[in-house]
């Protein structure tokens, strides 16, 4: 059939419905041509029949017919908004590595990565201030939490977009976050393998342990750091490792393992927050250092960097953790991960 193509999941794009998708993607196909176009099988995933209320995964293609007439509609553009000369140079300024596949940034803590209810200022609304003269706006592959600062992927096209959500599908990406959790875990290193799924509550949705009908979680972590002196034991700074992509994975790990990460009154409620830490410990201490990556263009190692957001150096110096000590509790942890994604 002319006009058929396939478009290819993102990893921004993981859990969303189907229908949710389209709605993105296709903003003037009704909901009942939609559900008549999946009956017939004329949209499929990865060649197989789906449903509407089906939630996609990174890299999944997605089968879609001609829309209208002929010819096939071209997803809706991407609305953004208008930044002055100032907003778009900061947002430049947040660029850790650039080059014709893809774009690293540092994203700040309290940016939205997408829209959601009542947020209209995100990063996917700014991405025309990241063209840097290509042919194409780049477009989002993962994502952060809002309050997460730290290293985010942009793709500069769609192949590039194809690359990664692949790269991110097979566990091929490393990420490794730091953050500073309440109190020490006992053992100095360990495996956290819980599944997670979302639960209503009086404070809105959250991702809690099922070990029924919850999907596949896993984080390692490793403790960089701890107080020292009389205040022994009030808090330490884990490196942590998560082998799977769930939403708020870490934070809802940590909190599980009876550790929550500092300014995470979601998940810690008031043990998350030290009375010393003043001003800056109110904010969540998660902040994506490092991702590694083979490169979409001819498979060698890209390794990018996000130095500590402000709010969190002044954790680090009042807490005493000395920075030196991440890159040894990553690299264990990296080890650690390739021993376990590796077949024997």
């Amino acid at each position: 059939m002319t006009g058929v193509r396939s478009l290819t999941v993102a990893e921004a794009e993981a859990g969303l419905r189907l229908d949710r998708w389209f709605k993105q993607h296709f903003p003037d196909l009704g909901h009942g041509r939609l559900e008549k176009l999946l009956r017939t099988g004329q949209i499929r995933i990865d060649g197989k029949r789906a449903k509407s209320g089906t939630r996609l995964e990174a890299g999944q293609s997605v089968r879609v017919p001609p829309l209208s007439g002929s010819p096939l509609a071209a997803p809706a553009p991407r609305r953004q908004l208008k930044l002055s000369a100032q907003e778009c140079r900061d947002l430049q300024a947040t660029v850790l590595h650039k080059d014709e596949w893809l774009i690293a940034i540092d994203k700040p803590a309290g940016l939205a990565v997408q829209g959601g209810t009542g947020q209209s200022r995100h990063l996917d609304a700014m991405l025309e201030a990241l063209r840097f003269e290509a042919p194409e706006m780049p477009r989002l592959v993962h994502r952060l939490d809002k309050d997460t600062s730290g290293v985010l992927l942009l793709a500069r096209s769609a192949p590039a977009a194809r690359a990664l959500a692949q790269t991110f599908k097979g566990k091929e990406a490393r990420k490794i976050y730091w953050a500073a959790v309440a109190g020490v875990p006992r053992a100095r290193q360990g495996r956290i393998d819980l599944p997670l799924g979302k639960a209503p509550g009086p404070a809105g949705e959250k991702v809690v342990h099922r070990a029924e009908h919850g999907k596949e979680a896993v984080t390692l972590y490793q403790v960089a750091g701890r107080v020292a002196g009389h205040r022994a034991g009030t808090a330490a700074w884990l490196v942590l490792c998560p082998l799977t992509g769930r939403t708020h994975q870490l934070r809802a790990h940590c909190a599980a393992l009876g550790h929550p990460i500092l300014g995470d009154g979601k998940y810690g409620g008031a043990a998350a927050f030290i009375e010393r830490l003043g001003e800056s410990g109110q904010r969540l201490q998660l902040h994506a250092r490092e991702i590694a990556l083979p490169h979409p263009e001819d498979g060698t190692t890209l390794r990018v960097t996000a130095p500590l957001p402000r709010h969190m150096a002044e954790t680090w110096e009042i807490l005493g953790f000395d920075a030196a000590a991440g890159e040894p509790a990553a690299n264990a942890l990296e080890e650690l991960a390739q021993r376990i994604l590796t077949p024997a």
